[in-house]
């Protein structure tokens, strides 16, 4: 594949990214230089995705840069912070050519516009391995007030936005492995939501002084309240009767209930799991309801360790796995 050299695809692909952030430098210099606001904590975050492992691969490339960017803004949002810039890194086969880089600089920069956010600098190499993509988020916060995953208190309410499951089903889509028919409505929602998570940006900076605790779901609802629950020291009870489910899930788990379980653990949600006081239920139905977000009480939060899930008679639902893990 035809690919220009290291510094003119700086120059002609990426320099135009960071336009609009004068610390980049315009991408000419070692490193990018950042000055913090007065009051304010930087929050930072990196993320990897790998070909094969991350991503399909033959996703379009502006989908795939889209991704890579959300994925990390969702760790942003789950702390509060707004976002303030990023560095990214790409390890390039061969075969990745001049148009795949910019069209997966054009899908960088749809999602700079809609977030707010400029590239700040990075590096290219070459590799022999599968396309490797990592992306280090900056993003800001009042000093001394992000949310955490360990704050957590007993008495408190458990709360989901969105809706989960449907990026775990939109891998198996993708895969052929959804053993529900589905109709081609359903079969869009489900891969769009895999392809193109939703980053809870203004959510996360809402709940700041209304959550006690807060965290984004990555590696699937049930793993990720386990670390919540460890960073707590607390038990978290999630009743199934109250799980949030797109139409197009719903679809699928009543044809098929087992894919319940992969609702629950298979990952991708990028949706934000919070805990807060009963005295802020009205307030979260507010916000629910000014952000047009479904904000569900999923359970609560209880002295103890671990997750528990409970069905509609009261009984603890076992599970074969509790999420998404590389090793």
């Amino acid at each position: 594949m035809s690919r220009r050299g290291e510094f003119k695809l700086i120059s002609d692909v990426f320099a135009p990214l960071a336009t609009g952030f004068d610390g980049a430098l315009g991408l000419k210099d070692d490193a990018a230089l950042l000055t913090p606001g007065s009051g304010a904590q930087y929050v930072t975050t990196v993320d990897a995705m790998v070909a094969g492992v991350h991503f399909i691969g033959d996703e379009p490339a502006a989908r795939i840069g889209q991704k890579l960017l959300r994925v990390n803004l969702s760790d942003l949002a789950a702390m509060g912070a707004a976002p303030v810039g990023y560095l990214l890194t790409l390890a390039l086969p061969v075969e990745i050519g001049d148009d795949w880089l910019a069209n997966f600089a054009a899908g960088l920069h749809l999602d700079q516009q809609q977030f707010d956010i400029c590239l700040m600098g990075g590096d290219t190499v070459s590799t022999p391995g599968p396309l490797t993509l990592t992306l280090t988020a900056i993003g800001s916060v009042p000093r001394g007030r992000s949310l955490q995953r360990n704050a957590a208190q007993p008495g408190d309410d458990l709360y989901v936005s969105g809706t989960l499951g449907d990026a775990a089903l939109g891998l198996k889509a993708v895969q052929g492995e959804l053993p529900v028919p589905l109709v081609d409505e359903d079969r869009a929602w489900f891969i769009e939501r895999y392809q193109l998570p939703q980053p809870r940006l203004a959510l996360g900076q809402s709940l700041i002084g209304l959550a006690h605790a807060a965290m984004d779901i990555s590696d699937g609802l049930i793993a990720d309240l386990g670390h919540m629950a460890v960073a707590s020291e607390v038990s978290l009870r999630i009743e199934h009767a109250g799980l949030p489910l797109s139409t197009a899930a719903r679809h699928v788990v009543d044809e098929v209930p087992d894919l319940i379980e992969t609702v629950l653990t298979g990952g991708d949600d990028y949706e934000l799991v919070f805990s807060a006081p009963e005295e802020s239920r009205d307030q979260i139905s507010a916000l629910s309801a000014e952000m047009d977000i479904p904000l569900t009480c999923i359970g609560g939060v209880k002295p103890g360790q671990g997750v528990y899930l409970f069905d509609k008679s009261g009984e603890i639902v076992n599970l074969s796995k509790s999420g998404w893990t590389h090793f």
